[in-house]
Formats: C-alpha cells, structure tokens, sequence
C-alpha cells in the first residue's frame, strides 16, 4: 500500500485534466460556432427561401370555380339553373392510406364503382392539393352520417357546390343540350386554369356551342392550413365572375305544345319567324331527361336510352336527314316558271305514271288513276307527281341542283347549336364524285319530286320554307336571342344576318305558286284541306309530302296497312302563315307517319294556331 501511494504523481495527473478540460471546451467551441453558423445561414442568408416554403406549407391556393350561366326562353321563363348539392370529396395528400379510407367511406356514403373510376381518372389530372369528388348531389341522409363521422377521415370533405338543373326536364332538351363532368377529351381542349376547380362543362347543344359565355371566371382564395392541412382561416380571395345568361329565341310555351302535338310519334318539328331567323320551336321527338346526364348517368339508365329503338338521344331537327318528298314541289314550280320551262296554263296530263322517251319503266303517281290534265297550280294543290316528273325531265339536274342550292339546301344553315348535318342536294359533280357514275334522266324525275339522293334535315326546311314565304330572303337561323352580360346585367342582341338572296325575275311567278301553296290548305282539293283547312281562321300556305322509305317494285303496290311501321312512308308538311304576311314558318316530319295530310299537317297547325292565336 505504501509502495502504490509512493508512486501517485499528483501534478502530472492535474496536468492531464487541465489538458482534456481544454480539448474539450476547444471542441465545444467549434460544435457550438458550427451551430451558430449554420443558424447564421438559415435566419439571415437564406431567410427569404425558407420564410417561402414555410409560407407554403401554411398557405394554400384554392380554385373557386365560377356559377355557370341560366338559360331563359325569349320570355324569361328559366330553361336551365343551378342548385347546391353536396358533394363528397377527396385531398390526396391529405390522405394517409387512400385504400382504407374509400373501404371506410363505403360504410357511410353508396359510391359506385362508375362513381369510383370517374374519381380515379380525376386523380391522374388534378392539381396538388386539389379535392375531387367521389360522390356528387348526396341526399340529406347521407350529409348527416358524414356530418357526424368526417373527423375520422383525414382529407374527406363535404362540400357544398352549384350544380346544373333542368327544372323542365326533358321539355326543349335537343335545343338545350346538357352538361356532363369534364373527361380526358375535354381536358384537351381547355385551359387547365380556366376550368381549375370546375367539374362540368357543356356536352351537347347550346350548353356545349355557349360553353365560353356559360362557363365564366374561375376565382382564388389563399388560406392558411394547419399541419393536417384543414383550412384555418381565408387570407385573401379573389371571387369568381358567373358565367353570362342567354336568352333564346325559343318560346318554351310554344315548344311545349308542338312536342305534346307528336304524342306517341316519333320525328322533328323547327318553326322559324321568317322575317329574322329566330327559331320559335326546336323539336326532335322522343326525348329524355338532361338531368341524368348532369352527375354521371348510370349504365343501365345509358344502356336503355342508347338501345332504345326510338332513338330518344338522336337529334332528328338538326341532325336527321329525310327525302323531302313533295315538299320539294314549290320550289320546282318556281324554278320552272323563272327558267321560262313551264307556263302558268301549260298542262301536262296525268294518267297514273310518267315514262321517259324510249324506256319501259313506268314512274308512277301517288293516285293510280291519275289526275287527268294538270296545271302548275293544280300540280301542287293535288300534288301530281306526273306532272313534276315532266318538269324535271324538262329541266334538267343542273337546273335544279343551281336553283335549290339559292334556297340553302344540301348546306348547313349555320345554326349556334351542335351535330348539325347538311342534307344532300344530288347533282351530276356529287354523285360523279361519290360513286363516279353519270348522272341518269331516271334520277333527275325522281330528284323531281323529293326522292332518291335528295335530303334534308328538318332545319334546313324549315329555313328555306321561311326564306320561300320572304321570296328568296334566307336569314341564318339562331337560338339566342341576347346574351345577358355579367356582372353589368347588360343584354347583347344577336343580330340577325341574311345568309343567302335569290332575286326573282318576276315576283308574279311566286305570286302563282304562293296561291297554289294557299290552296293546298283552303283549296277544295287541295290535300291539307279536310285534315287542318277546314275552320281554320288565318291562312295558310302550305304543302304536304310523303317520303318513300323504300323503293316500291314496278309490279307491286304500296299497300300501308300491310307494311311493317319501320318501313312506312314518312309523313311531311311545311307551311307559313299569315300567307299574307308571314310570321311563323313550320316544317314537320313523322318518321313513318304515312301521309303528310293527315299525321303532320295537323301537328303544323296546333303549332301554328299556338303562336298566332293565344299570342294575339
């Protein structure tokens, strides 16, 4: 013991603390000045870069998107609004398992699997930090459990948006259009700002050709969130400006008559104010209701639309195209009087059927026995197809190909709608273009009386019925009547724009086809009389057709009530009244009506008696 103490050297073990207290102190130093430099650098160097991010973790940008636009009829009778709905929607980043969360969500709220995959496309697209919804327009039920369960959901929300309603529902649908949720093939077309937060847009129709007017200004708000990234004040907002309202030309009353007035059939119905364009009445029947479409429809309620036989989504005004059959028979009379091919008292007499020189084939007349000997005003007031078959053969496809094409057929008439179809006006350069043939004399006769290669859409003759009662004026139809400017509240009208003038030699040859247009409907003999002349207390110049759905053989009869319904003849009538001074022009087709007479001439005439009676 004596020995170890002896051995202790109290000063050198001093010194070597002393030597380890410094070293360390020295290393403190260092860490501590490392400490302070590199807090040096994140308060004072780089303060603004991180104060930035800082910033954007707390803060968030919000699209606000904008109130899509009303809709009102030339009366302001509200064709399409919107209405809250809630919604049920999604923060991606907010969300810790996505999987579990929409597995819990089931339990609460009935999402589909379409419902699903929409919000899964939606997710691939959207911005950062965007919501998007699972479930749109839930009922009150719904809200209510989610109201009381959302704080287990981190990133779900329940919000509550505008959405569109068609509080008529399916009335004026195929004029309207309707709007749908935005899908990939829109995206591409628009801007990804403008449409940031917006869910819809125009598919169909007015909805879809207005989309820039309806559609307005998406808005900002920047709020500050918390860690969870739950909002927790607004900083500042930038409102959004609501789409601007359209006023139409189209009398919703009138409409609604000339869509009750098909009842069961199926077909298409345009009445026009001749003296501007506007389209009083825009009908393709059947329809269906617009609102299905609004939050995605479902696929049995698609399947049964898109498999039905009628053909309820088809827009048979402005996209079917139908022979015009003897509608067509005005505007050849007049072309014939004008071209100096025919004469006022020239007679051609009818015995049933029309051959051309050196041919067998006989091109029969509607009446087996024939009409006997015929003048341009009897022609058309009992519609003899004989008497037409000559003058076609007089005249020539080229002729008359020149003389329709001034009246607007075998063209679009440029109406502010969409999927509209420009018929077919036949002439030699089509059809030595379509299937590289010559023309042949056959085809210019059936050409004569609206058959064969010749269509029309149901605007188009409806247009140049309006643009026959002006004597050759033609306006370029329209839908809108203004556009209500928001937020001044300012109406912009639309101009009326004359699309096309045929210049008559001698206003005495539409005089006389006018009046044999008047005597179809008050004439005796004329074929409209017995259906809608009778009592009627304005007068009306018209003219009925019929529209061969398929070729009769030479050796057969067309016998109607042996015919199966598909295959019948489609049923024509135009008119335009006062005749005197014209305010209202009507084309009707029913698809296989059967006679123009008796199926669409009465139609015509409820419409007409709507707007000129119960107006005045």
């Amino acid at each position: 013991m004596l020995k170890r103490e002896q051995l202790k050297d109290d000063y050198l073990e001093n010194r070597l603390i002393r030597r380890r207290l410094v070293l360390a102190a020295v290393f403190s130093v260092l860490l501590l000045s490392v400490v302070l430099g590199r807090l040096y650098v994140l308060q004072i160097v780089e303060h603004e870069h991180f104060s930035t991010l800082s910033d954007s973790n707390r803060v968030r940008i919000k699209a606000l998107p904008p109130t899509r636009g009303l809709i009102y009829d030339r009366h302001g009778v509200v064709m399409a609004d919107n209405l809250p709905a809630y919604r049920l929607e999604i923060v991606r980043e907010q969300v810790p398992d996505l999987e579990s969360t929409l597995r819990q969500l089931k339990q609460y709220v009935d999402y589909s699997d379409q419902d699903l995959k929409r919000f899964q496309q939606s997710l691939a697209r959207r911005r950062p930090f965007e919501s998007i919804p699972l479930r749109l327009n839930l009922n009150d039920e719904e809200v209510a459990r989610m109201a009381v369960n959302l704080h287990q959901f981190e990133g779900v929300e329940i919000n509550a948006r505008l959405t569109r309603n068609y509080p008529h529902g399916a009335h004026a649908i195929h004029a309207l259009g309707y709007v749908g949720r935005i899908d990939e093939k829109d995206l591409r077309k628009v801007s990804e700002v403008d449409y940031a937060g917006t869910t819809h847009i125009g598919k169909l129709g007015l909805e879809k050709f207005y989309e820039n007017e309806l559609h307005g200004e998406v808005g900002l708000q920047q709020v500050e969130v918390n860690a969870r990234g739950r909002t927790l004040r607004v900083l500042s907002e930038t409102p959004p400006l609501q789409g601007n309202n359209l006023h139409l030309t189209i009398d919703s009353g009138l409409q609604k008559v000339a869509e009750e007035a098909f009842a069961e059939y199926t077909g298409a119905a345009v009445a026009i104010n001749p003296n501007n364009g506007e389209i009083l009445a825009l009908v393709s029947m059947p329809v269906f209701d617009p609102n299905l479409f609004v939050n995605g429809i479902s696929f049995a309620n698609y399947s049964a639309l898109l498999d039905s036989s009628r053909r309820p989504l088809f827009n048979r005004a402005l996209s079917g195209q139908y022979p015009p059959g003897s509608t067509s028979k005005p505007f050849y009379g007049l072309v014939g009087l004008e071209s100096a091919v025919t004469r006022k008292e020239q007679k051609k007499f009818c015995i049933g059927y029309y051959k051309l020189p050196n041919e067998p084939r006989r091109y029969r007349d509607w009446k087996k026995e024939g009409h006997g000997h015929m003048d341009l005003n009897n022609a058309i007031t009992q519609s003899c197809d004989v008497y037409f078959y000559d003058l076609a053969y007089r005249l020539g496809i080229d002729r008359m190909s020149a003389f329709l094409d001034k009246f607007g057929f075998g063209a679009k008439t440029g109406v502010d709608s969409t999927g509209e179809r420009s018929g077919l006006l036949p002439s030699r350069e089509w059809k030595r273009g379509h299937d590289g043939m010559p023309w042949f004399p056959g085809e210019t006769l059936i050409t004569g009386i609206g058959q064969g290669a010749f269509l029309v859409t149901p605007l188009q003759l409806a247009n140049s019925t309006a643009a026959f009662s002006q004597k050759g004026v033609r306006y370029q139809p329209r839908l809108v009547k203004s556009v209500e400017k928001i937020p001044e509240y300012e109406h912009i009208e639309i101009a009326s724009r004359i699309a096309g003038r045929y210049e008559l030699l001698k206003e005495a040859n539409w005089e006389h086809v006018h009046k044999a247009m008047i005597n179809v409907v008050h004439g005796l003999r004329g074929t409209a009389h017995r259906s809608i002349g009778r009592g009627i207390e304005y007068t009306v110049a018209g003219k009925t057709g019929t529209a061969q759905v398929f070729e009769v053989a030479q050796d057969e009869e067309y016998e109607e009530e042996k015919v199966i319904e598909k295959l019948r003849d489609h049923a024509l009538f135009i008119s335009y009244a006062p005749a005197e001074n014209p305010r209202i022009a009507v084309a009707v087709i029913v698809e296989n009506g059967g006679h123009g007479s008796s199926v669409a001439a009465p139609i015509a005439r409820r419409i007409m008696d709507a707007y000129l009676l119960e107006k005045s």
